[in-house]
């Protein structure tokens, strides 16, 4: 398969893979060799009854999963629980854009939907783990669209769910923003259709791309407070440059443009005629609905109003300056308030 050096087992391992074969579509297209890499931490107990799946985020990996959430003492410990953190489709690490043989990559690649991460997810849990019965399903942002879709379309299969700054069905809002990102990237002079010939073509476009990310991935009062201080940086444009350029300058513009596209049409309702009610009203698991209280994306009216459709659910506001960004873990707090209600989770019957 084509390389691309971001998506390595260098920087993002160790992490496995599991093939799937050609793997058909929600919208009746075909993912052709279709491969979710995923990682892995702690021992499945005998019972098969320890499990957790952590999603990801928009262009997180598992990697990045397992430095922000994953850890002893934590509430996701691998020294109780069998946690697998599986990259989405078109995430860099599982089939994606850059990694399909020709002619099917590059802006040839399929639209893939979040029904499909799920069924495939649930493919590997079933196939290669035997797994029947989640104790939890976890992800934030676009992992927490993943995390209702699985309570949705599975009920029987999970306990608990715990949606991380995320909604059920994307907003007006959100989609405006998943579009503008996606400009960024397709009015870029070395576009080319998709065709780009190098990382390097793409410069300008992930640049503005990253700059839409401080803009309003961040709330305006973590920049009045001069938090990115925090973190060593010395002004506003050497945290841009040193965390958001840094973290999106080496990806695939092709990649992003798919998991945009799964951002925007993110519904669990779709297959209810658009009955959000009817959709939510499926879900079995005792839910956290975890929204983060400064986020400009999925707001906390947004997820409580989603959140009151889900039976046996409550909801948990966390607290941070850090807006959506703060999913990144950047805030101690957070992560705190993250693991207590985690653990809360976990121990309720």
């Amino acid at each position: 398969m084509p390389d691309h050096p971001y998506y390595s087992q260098a920087l993002h391992g160790p992490f496995e893979t599991y093939a799937l074969g050609n793997f058909l579509l929600e919208d009746g297209s075909t993912l052709r060799d279709c491969m979710l890499a995923y990682a892995i931490f702690g021992e499945l107990s005998a019972a098969r009854d320890n499990a957790i799946l952590v999603t990801t985020w928009f262009s997180g990996t598992s990697k990045i999963m397992e430095q922000a959430y994953i850890g002893a003492g934590r509430a996701l410990d691998p020294s109780k629980y069998f946690i697998i953190v599986v990259n989405q489709i078109g995430n860099g690490l599982s089939t994606s854009p850059h990694n399909v043989p020709a002619p099917f990559g590059g802006p040839n690649f399929p639209h893939v939907g979040v029904p499909d991460d799920v069924i495939a997810q649930r493919r590997l849990l079933t196939e290669r783990f035997g797994i029947d019965r989640l104790a939890l399903v976890t992800g934030a942002s676009m992992g927490a669209q993943q995390t209702y879709e699985w309570a949705v379309r599975f009920p029987d299969m999970v306990a608990r769910a715990a949606p991380i700054a995320g909604t059920a069905r994307t907003t007006a809002h959100c989609k405006l923003f998943a579009q503008a990102l996606m400009d960024a990237l397709t009015s870029d002079p070395g576009w080319a259709g998709g065709w780009y010939e190098t990382q390097a073509a793409m410069r300008q476009g992930l640049h503005m791309h990253a700059r839409l990310w401080a803009l309003m991935g961040a709330n305006p009062s973590m920049y009045s407070q001069e938090l990115w201080r925090g973190l060593g940086f010395s002004s506003v444009e050497d945290f841009v440059l040193g965390l958001l350029d840094a973290s999106f300058l080496p990806l695939d513009a092709n990649s992003l443009l798919v998991q945009g596209r799964k951002w925007q049409h993110a519904d669990v309702a779709r297959p209810y005629g658009g009955d959000l009610a009817a959709a939510l009203g499926r879900i079995k698991a005792r839910t956290c609905v975890m929204p983060v209280s400064t986020d400009m994306f999925f707001t906390v009216a947004d997820c409580a109003a989603e959140q009151r459709l889900v039976p046996t659910s409550q909801l948990c506001v966390l607290e941070t300056a850090w807006g959506h960004l703060g999913v990144m873990g950047m805030d101690r707090a957070y992560l705190a308030q993250v693991d207590a209600a985690l653990m809360a989770l976990l121990a309720a019957d």
